[in-house]
């Protein structure tokens, strides 16, 4: 339905299990990775399913003909530069900060059921990430399902799932609802995005929906989104969340139809990793980058946070731009103005493991201004309930600007106003419910796209000669999801990369 379109959206599954047939898991809880007869050892994080390593991956010779290559950043990005490189014939090393792969779409133990810290579905239209699917051999495991959207709003719930429940919806009149699904029309057909980009929202969706529908709808649905950083986006925001709706309609069913593998983003993790590992390519995890710097032989020197450097010829960062300036000096002082300029969108997000479901609703919308969160999303919706042993599970998740106070609450605090409002919210919920309870926290999820945003950003081939930014910051005609990462990967490597690749490969 058409206000799915206003919900940035991150969600599927996995049980503890030996999914992986690279990994023999033995009774005393280690794992022994037998990928290309390797002998090292792996442990489990308490709060991550992937693995991390034990030793350092040994340095890559300096006196190698061929181009080495470091993708900075091991989340759905970096993960598809690393293969689609791989497959070229390229030397690449995958080097991500966190224990685990995965980034957004990493995955996390919610009491014994493990499954994605974020919520992610796929649409019939994310023909990148099918492909993707498809290409991993996975499209057998893909499931998909018809939802319903669900409103709060005045201490009520409504269905907002198709044509019928949208014109009866109460709070807004007829002329209200003409101008508000007229405004969603023309969204959808628009194709001129950069115009948006020069307006702003609020003006944009004055203009077209009113301002008695702007007020009632539009505005608490940006605010509980944006906080007041809505007052400066542009209009490219809505056209990006309803040209993407649109299209998934556009399919032929003319449903919402949302899918997810079997397994979630574990399983197709888990893939992507065995064919990188399959394809050579070296992966470091628990490696946090400190600084990049070109060295007088034209190679880049790479430090890590609590092992050695090691020396790249090329180099591709997929990290958030807040942390560009601090880790790349050589960037031009142009260039680092113009990465620090971007404002980020931060999410706190609460996955619950319930015993019983909340609503029929996959996402509903929150309108009231007293509600701690952004959303309500029912991902047992979507996704088969033995996923999680008979349970249901829900994510609550609350955007804010990256610097905003709340990042500086407590889990309990915070857990507490959440719960709180799920018990003035829904009459049958009660704690007594709730069978796990985890909280994540990402300060830098999405770059605003705030009033001329596009002519703002500096090139994605950097100053320095052989240093790459390929991140979700250059996501200009959506929103971000993986489909999105997927293709920026993609395109950058038949537009910015293609040169330098076609330069680099082994022979």
């Amino acid at each position: 339905m058409l206000f799915k379109c206003v919900i940035l959206e991150s969600g599927t599954s996995a049980k503890k299990q030996n999914a992986n047939p690279t990994f023999e898991v033995p009774p005393s809880g280690r794992i022994l990775d037998k990928t290309q007869n390797a002998k090292r050892r792996f442990s489990f994080d308490s709060n991550t399913m992937i693995v991390k390593t034990d030793s350092i991956p040994p340095a890559i010779s300096a006196d190698s003909n061929e181009k080495s290559w470091a993708v900075v950043g091991g989340g759905m990005l970096g993960l598809t530069l690393a293969l689609r490189m791989a497959k070229q014939g390229h030397k690449v090393t995958l080097i991500e900060a966190a224990p685990s792969l995965g980034g957004l779409a990493a995955v996390w133990n919610l009491g014994d059921v493990t499954w994605d810290k974020h919520y992610h579905v796929t649409l019939l239209s994310d023909d990148r990430l099918r492909h993707m699917i498809d290409e991993l051999g996975l499209s057998e495991k893909m499931k998909w399902v018809e939802t319903k959207t669900g409103f709060y709003t005045g201490g009520k719930f409504y269905s907002m799932s198709d044509t019928r429940e949208f014109l009866a919806f109460p709070p807004l009149n007829l002329i209200e609802k003409l101008r508000l699904g007229g405004t969603i029309f023309l969204a959808s057909k628009i194709k001129n995005w950069k115009r948006l980009e020069k307006l702003s929202v609020e003006k944009w969706l004055r203009r077209w929906s009113g301002n008695s529908v702007f007020e009632k709808i539009w505005e608490p649905l940006l605010k509980c989104k944006l906080g007041e950083a809505y007052r400066k986006t542009a209009a490219s925001f809505i056209w990006a969340h309803t040209s993407r709706m649109y299209k998934a309609r556009r399919t032929g069913l003319k449903k919402e139809m949302f899918g997810y593998v079997e397994g979630g983003y574990r399983t197709i993790i888990e893939s992507i990793e065995a064919q990188l590992r399959e394809l050579g390519v070296e992966i470091m995890t628990s490696s946090p980058t400190q600084k990049i710097e070109k060295q007088t032989d034209g190679r880049f020197q790479v430090d890590f946070k609590g092992h050695d450097s090691r020396h790249f010829d090329r180099v591709i960062m997929t990290t958030p731009n807040a942390i560009l300036s601090r880790v790349c000096p050589d960037l031009s002082a142009d260039e680092k103005a113009k990465f620090d300029s971007v404002e980020y969108l931060g999410i706190i997000c609460a996955s619950l493991l319930l015993k019983k479901p909340l609503s029929v609703y996959y996402v509903t919308n929150l309108t009231d201004d007293w509600v701690p969160m952004t959303a309500v999303i029912e991902m047992t919706t979507i996704v088969d309930t033995e996923e999680f042993d008979g349970n249901s599970l829900v994510y609550l998740p609350k955007y804010i600007p990256a610097e905003h106070s709340m990042f500086e609450r407590t889990d309990a605090d915070i857990k507490e106003d959440f719960l709180a409002a799920l018990e003035r919210m829904y009459e049958g919920f009660t704690r007594d419910d709730v069978l796990a309870f985890e909280m994540s926290r990402v300060r830098n999820v999405m770059a605003i796209p705030t009033i001329g945003y596009s002519e703002s950003l500096p090139s994605q081939k950097s100053s320095v000669d052989g240093l790459y930014v390929v991140n979700s910051s250059y996501i200009l005609k959506g929103n971000l999801n993986v489909n999105e990462t997927i293709t920026i990967a993609e395109d950058a490597m038949k537009r910015v990369l293609k040169e330098d690749l076609a330069s680099t490969a082994r022979n």
